[in-house]
This record gives structure tokens, C-alpha cells and sequence, in this order.
């Protein structure tokens, strides 16, 4: 006998868990822009105040 969860109940099953899987996918999303922003502005900031301190330092 084969067993299987279909009709409404497994609609509700499958509906379930891919809400739970794109509440995680933007979960991720979020945490990892909070937390790679920084590695990219930092030293973005180290690189204009070189060329701020070069452009000073010629004038």
C-alpha cells in the first residue's frame, strides 16, 4: 500500500515549509549584508584618506 501526503494536507505541508525556507534565504540575505558591508567600507575609507593625504601633501 502506498502512502503518501497529497490533497489539501500535503498543500499546506509543502506550503509550510517553503515559507519557513524563504523566511531563512532572506534572513541570510540580511545578516549577510550587515555584516560584509563593513569589510567593504572600511577599508574604503583607508583608501580616500591615502589619496586625500597624497592630494594634500602635492598641493
Amino acid at each position: 500500500m502506498e502512502h503518501s501526503v497529497g490533497g489539501p494536507l500535503g498543500t499546506l505541508i509543502a506550503g509550510l515549509g517553503m515559507g519557513a525556507f524563504y523566511c531563512a534565504l532572506i534572513w541570510i540575505n540580511m545578516l549577510l549584508g550587515l555584516f560584509l558591508t563593513p569589510l567593504f567600507l572600511i577599508p574604503l575609507t583607508w583608501i580616500q584618506d591615502a589619496l586625500k593625504a597624497r592630494k594634500q601633501a602635492s598641493a
